[in-house]
């Protein structure tokens, strides 16, 4: 099965870093956002990946050209010109790159990848990482016998709790979900039936395609209680890193 990851977009809120880089290579840990959510996927089995490409798309293209050089230690030798790898590290992913336009909105991105796709194939956002359970999340999928289900997950809290009595702080809770409430966390199964959904008007994924299929009652929620965090703000990427460095990530399910 395929799956598809979104991108494209500018990331506007990090444009301290996104000046000069696109949204999902912005690094957790020395490794691009993009790079986490792979891994996370192939860890499941699930190595065959569709991404499309906008704002600063050769970027990504020149990371998995240059991966296994990146990736890996070797001596060249100026002479004779030969390169010598002495620890051959890669990936076991087959990776498509498709340009889908610089202005392209999420839904003109996926239109546009239609003949690259099966007939079920999952999609995700370059910018969120999360400990959903994929194999519960396809079978939730075919079990409701639906065009589309999203992973639906608790919004992350802005801020810490504070627990206050008179004027003093008793208690410090910096809490990483809010309590209630649903969110549109990305980790989609689609059927290629989506695509009729789908204008030819560069319209928003999260517009009039999830609507219509709401209407239509073709859109299933598979609930996740557990971790999800965006990357919008420099803040969020700071949570991430922190959790990385301190080797607390939930995300980090693979062995190195």
């Amino acid at each position: 099965m395929k799956t598809v990851i979104l991108a494209g977009g500018l990331g506007t809120r990090l444009s301290e870093e996104t000046s000069i880089k696109p949204k999902p290579m912005v690094e957790i840990g020395g490794y691009p956002i993009l790079w986490h959510i792979m891994k996370y996927y192939a860890h499941f089995g699930y190595t065959d990946f569709i991404i499309a490409l906008g704002y600063k798309g050769e970027y990504i293209k020149d990371y998995f050209l240059d991966y296994s050089k990146l990736k890996n230690d070797f001596t060249i030798d100026l002479k004779t010109g030969t390169i010598t790898n002495h620890n051959e590290r890669f990936e076991n992913w087959k990776i498509t790159l498709v340009e889908t336009g610089k202005d392209s909105q999420t839904g003109e991105r996926i239109r546009q990848l239609k003949d690259y796709v099966d007939k079920t194939f999952m999609l995700t956002y370059g910018d969120g990482l999360s400990n959903v359970d994929i194999f519960s999340l396809l079978k939730l999928h075919y079990s409701e016998l639906k065009y589309a289900t999203v992973t639906g997950a608790r919004p992350p809290a802005r801020f810490g709790h504070l627990k206050i009595e008179g004027n003093s702080v008793v208690g410090f809770n910096e809490k990483t979900q809010t309590d209630s409430g649903w969110i549109n966390a990305g980790f989609f199964v689609l059927d290629k039936k989506i695509f009729d959904y789908i204008p030819e008007e560069n319209v928003p994924w999260e517009d009039k395609p999830l609507q219509q299929l709401t209407k239509d009652g073709q859109l299933a929620c598979y609930k996740h209680e557990g971790f999800f965090q965006p990357m919008d703000t420099l803040r969020e990427k700071s949570i991430l890193e922190s959790l990385w460095e301190n080797k607390l990530a939930p995300w980090k399910v693979w062995n190195e």
